[in-house]
């Protein structure tokens, strides 16, 4: 118990950071809503994390590290956050958005996985960074390399990676998406689609749907491009086991899988939250004061997230990496506006 507690304590200062950065950003995504708070956040964590590059790092006494609580905020506060979103939306909504989007997901899925294996080659990258990257780019970023790694076999190194170029990716996804999607004349929908399955990570998705939304003046597309992202997540599972399967039938990863480590359970509370809310009739005021706390709670991790953010450490691994990214992303962006055109999403 005093254990417990003692390491809630030493997350409060990075948490507090957190805050301090999300304030502003909430405001000025107020009075800019084209831009949005999680942008501002993202900006302002980055600038810190450049500025002071040793901040997070620094050995201050335990009670005063920062690293804890924005790794933290990063994390638990942007799964919570999603979680509240669930009580803001219908169960009913959910089940048809998931199923709506599973044909666009087959296909996005396709063209990265093909993307990844061909460029890869082209690149002569080792063949356990190309199945990250790919798995990275279709899924769900840094949970479904986190779940995929073990499986393969996969070096700390090949993580690395793999890790650093979906992240390049998630940021630039927070601040192309939305204007590009303007450009474009997409409709809420169409958006919360594309953002759903062509953005690398959760977080990112959230962020861009959140900037939206705030322009829009609309949830909308913030609940359904949650509702297909967190359906995407879901593929961790069968695309897991098919690259267990191909790995055991192909050389011997030694490899701990731990699938129940791994999983982002947070999506089945999310689910939950929108049972309660379809079926407890909840009252609208208290689910729009929910969602707006998700909102806040999504610029405190877009910040924890700039503020963990090396740009440094983002192209140490050299371009073939981040060329591999770039196509696997561009594959997806594209086969999914192709799809969703084809459907008349």
């Amino acid at each position: 118990m005093q254990k417990n507690t003692e390491n809630a304590i030493n997350l409060i200062p990075g948490i507090v950071l957190c805050l301090i950065i999300a304030l502003p950003s909430w405001r000025m995504g107020k009075i800019l809503p084209t831009i949005g708070g999680p942008v501002f956040a993202i900006i302002i964590g980055i600038a810190v994390a450049t500025i002071f590059p040793a901040i997070l790092s620094y050995n201050f006494p335990r009670w005063l590290r920062l690293e804890p609580g924005t790794k933290y905020t990063s994390k638990k506060l942007l799964q919570y956050s999603i979680i509240l979103l669930g009580f803001d939306m219908n169960m009913y909504n959910v089940i048809k958005v998931g199923g709506q989007s599973l044909i666009v997901m087959l296909f996005t899925f396709a063209a990265a996985f093909i993307t990844a294996f061909l460029v890869g080659k082209l690149f002569q990258l080792p063949g356990n960074t190309t199945i990250l990257i790919g798995v990275g780019t279709s899924v769900c970023g840094g949970s479904a390399i986190a779940a995929t790694a073990p499986v393969i076999g996969a070096k700390d190194s090949d993580v690395a990676r793999a890790i650093s170029t979906i992240f390049l990716f998630n940021i630039v996804a927070v601040f192309l998406f939305p204007p590009i999607g303007h450009a474009m004349g997409m409709t809420d929908i169409g958006f919360g689609m594309w953002a759903g399955t062509a953005i690398n990570d959760t977080s990112s998705v959230v962020a861009a749907a959140t900037v939206w939304s705030e322009s829009a003046g609309s949830n909308v597309v913030l609940q359904f491009a949650t509702i297909v992202k967190l359906t995407r997540t879901l593929m961790i599972v069968p695309i897991t086991l098919a690259l267990a399967i191909y790995t055991t039938k192909n050389k011997n990863s030694g490899g701990n899988f731990n699938f129940v480590k791994v999983f982002p359970w947070f999506v089945f509370l999310f689910m939950a939250a929108a049972i309660v809310n379809t079926f407890a009739g909840i009252p609208e005021s208290v689910s729009k004061l929910l969602v707006m706390f998700s909102k806040f709670l999504i610029t405190m991790a877009l910040a924890a997230i700039g503020l963990n953010t090396s740009l440094k450490t983002l192209f140490s691994n050299g371009i073939k990496p981040i060329a591999l990214g770039l196509c696997c992303w561009l594959s997806l962006a594209v086969v999914s506006i192709i799809v969703q055109s084809i459907l008349n999403f």
